[in-house]
C-alpha cells in the first residue's frame, strides 16, 4: 500500500524545522507581516541557540523524503491513487519546491548578516 502521508509528513517536518531554525531573523518578520505582533515576538529569539538543532531536523526531514520519493518508493496498489505518475509527479514537484524554499529560509539569516557587516 502506498504511504503518500509519510512524503507529506516528512516534507512538512522539513519546512517547519527550517521555519524553526530562521526563528532569529525571517520568523518575527512573516509573524509581523501577517499581522500578529506583541512582545511574546522579542521571545523567539531564544530559540536562536537551538538553529542547529532545527538545521539538523529539516536536513534529517527532507533526506527522508528524497529517500522515499526516489530512491525506495513505497510500492503501490494497481488502480491506486498512487498508481498513476501524476500523482508521483506532484510530491516531486511539493518536494523541490519545498526544499527550496526551505533553503532560503535557512541560509537568510547567514546572507542577510554578510550584507549587514
Amino acid at each position: 500500500m502506498f504511504r503518500a502521508s509519510t512524503e507529506s509528513a516528512s516534507i512538512a517536518a522539513g519546512a517547519a524545522s527550517a521555519l524553526g531554525a530562521t526563528t532569529c531573523c525571517v520568523l518575527p518578520l512573516a509573524l509581523v507581516s501577517a499581522g500578529l505582533g506583541g512582545a511574546w515576538i522579542a521571545q523567539l529569539r531564544a530559540l536562536e541557540r537551538f538553529q542547529w538543532l532545527f538545521i539538523g531536523l529539516a536536513l534529517a526531514a527532507f533526506g527522508y523524503a528524497f529517500y522515499r520519493l526516489y530512491l525506495r518508493p513505497a510500492p503501490c496498489e494497481p488502480g491506486g491513487a498512487c498508481a498513476t505518475p501524476e500523482t508521483r509527479r506532484r510530491y516531486r514537484i511539493a518536494f523541490w519546491a519545498t526544499f527550496l524554499s526551505a533553503k532560503a529560509l535557512v541560509l537568510s539569516p547567514i546572507v542577510y548578516g554578510a550584507l549587514a557587516g
